[in-house]
C-alpha cells in the first residue's frame, strides 16, 4: 500500500556490535536494512580504543564519514549526553557532576555540534539535568528552561534540533514533564523524544504509557524504541536503580504498550512528518535502542543477533499499525553500483 503513513528506522550503532568499531556498526545495520544510525560510542580506528563520538577529533569525524558514505549510511542524530548532569551545583548524595553553564556552552555542546556538522547530522539527541536528588521535579521546571534554552539556540544557529529524551530520574521523567518544558522553552528546534522503554522501567503500565505518549505528542519530533517488562518485586519508590534494570525486551512483548501508540501515531504521522521535515530532518525517525543485553544511564547493548530481533519486531508492530517503513531494497543496491 502506498497511502500508508511512514516512518524512517534507525538505531543506536553501538548497540549491534560486539567490538564497537564503526566498521561493524554499519555493516550489521546495513545488512538489516537500515540506512539510519546515530553514533555514540565508537571505535574509529578498529584498534580497540572506544570513544564517545563527541570526544572524537576532525580527523576521526572526516574517517567515520568515510565509512558512512562507503556503507551507504547517514547520521539521524548524535546519541549526545547533553543535559545529564546537574542542575544545582549542590551536594544531593548522588554521583552525578555539575558544569558551569557557560563552560557547559562553550565546551560540550560546541563539541555537540561539531560533530553533528562533521557527520551531516541535523538533530542531537539530549536531556533535561538533574534535579536535586529526592525533591520534586516539577520544582525545577523553570530552571531547566533557563538552561535548555542557551544549548537550543546554539543548536538553532546552526540549523540543528535538539531532541529531549524522556528518561527516569532526571526533570523530563514522563511525558507530562516533557510537555512542560517544551512549553517553557518554546521554540521550534526543541522537540521531544518519547521512549516506552524509559516509562515501563518506572513501573508504569501500557495504559500509563500511552498516556504519557498522549501528553507529549504534540511536540515529539522522533521516537527511540525500547521495552520493558515490569518487575513485579519492585517496590516503586519513584527512582530508577538502574542496577536492577534487567528486563529489556523487543517492543512486541513488553509492557510500554507500542501497538496503542504506533496505531495512535499511524493517524498523526502526517503532521509530525511536515514538522521534522521543514526542520531539515529526512522524515519521521523510530530509532532503536532496545538494550537487549542491558542498558543503564549512558548506554545498551544488543549485540547483532538482538538488534536482528528488534529490528524484525517493530517491523511486525508497523505493519500490524498500518505505517509503513523504508528499509533497503535492491533498488538501493542497483543505485549503489551505478547502473
Amino acid at each position: 500500500m502506498t497511502d500508508r503513513p511512514k516512518v524512517l528506522i534507525s538505531a543506536f550503532g553501538d548497540e549491534a556490535a560486539n567490538t564497537k568499531t564503526i566498521i561493524e556498526q554499519l555493516a550489521v545495520l546495513s545488512s538489516l536494512g537500515l540506512k539510519y544510525y546515530s553514533p555514540r560510542f565508537v571505535d574509529v580506528a578498529g584498534t580497540g580504543e572506544v570513544k564517545h563520538v563527541v570526544d572524537l577529533s576532525a580527523k576521526e569525524w572526516k574517517q567515520m564519514k568515510k565509512v558512512q558514505d562507503d556503507y551507504g549510511m547517514s547520521v539521524t542524530s548524535i546519541g549526545a549526553r547533553l543535559g545529564k548532569v546537574k542542575l544545582l551545583d549542590q551536594e544531593d548524595g548522588s554521583h552525578n557532576k555539575y558544569v558551569d553553564p557557560q563552560k557547559y556552552l562553550k565546551g560540550e555542546v560546541q563539541n555537540t555540534i561539531n560533530a553533528a556538522k562533521a557527520l551531516g547530522a541535523k538533530l542531537i539527541r539530549g536531556f533535561s539535568f538533574y534535579h536535586p536528588q529526592g525533591e520534586a521535579p516539577e520544582d525545577y521546571i523553570n530552571q531547566a528552561a533557563d538552561r535548555l534554552g542557551p544549548i537550543v539556540e546554539a543548536c538553532a544557529s546552526e540549523g540543528i534540533v535538539y531532541g529531549l529524551e524522556v528518561e527516569a530520574n532526571l526533570i523530563g521523567q514522563n511525558g507530562r514533564m516533557l510537555a512542560a518544558l517544551a512549553k517553557k522553552v518554546k521554540h521550534p528546534n526543541m522537540v521531544c523524544i518519547f521512549d516506552g522503554g524509559n516509562l515501563s522501567t518506572q513501573n508504569m503500565t501500557p495504559v500509563e504509557c500511552f498516556n504519557e505518549y498522549e501528553a507529549m505528542r504534540k511536540d515529539t519530533g522522533w521516537i527511540h524504541v525500547k521495552d520493558y517488562r515490569i518487575d513485579p518485586s519492585l517496590v516503586w519508590t519513584g527512582v530508577v536503580d538502574e542496577d536492577r534494570l534487567k528486563n529489556f525486551v523487543p517492543a512486541d512483548i513488553g509492557d510500554s504498550g507500542h501497538e496503542a501508540i504506533f496505531r495512535d501515531l499511524a493517524k498523526h504521522l502526517p503532521k509530525l512528518t511536515k514538522k521534522m521535515t521543514k526542520l531539515g530532518a529526512p522524515g519521521f525517525f523510530l530509532e532503536l535502542e532496545p538494550h537487549l543485553k542491558g542498558g543503564g544511564q549512558f548506554g545498551g547493548f544488543s549485540g547483532p543477533d538482538g538488534m536482528g530481533v528488534a529490528v524484525r519486531a517493530l517491523c511486525r508492530l508497523l505493519d500490524y499499525a498500518g505505517i509503513g517503513y523504508d528499509l533497503r531494497t535492491m533498488d538501493d543496491i542497483v543505485d549503489a553500483r551505478g547502473f
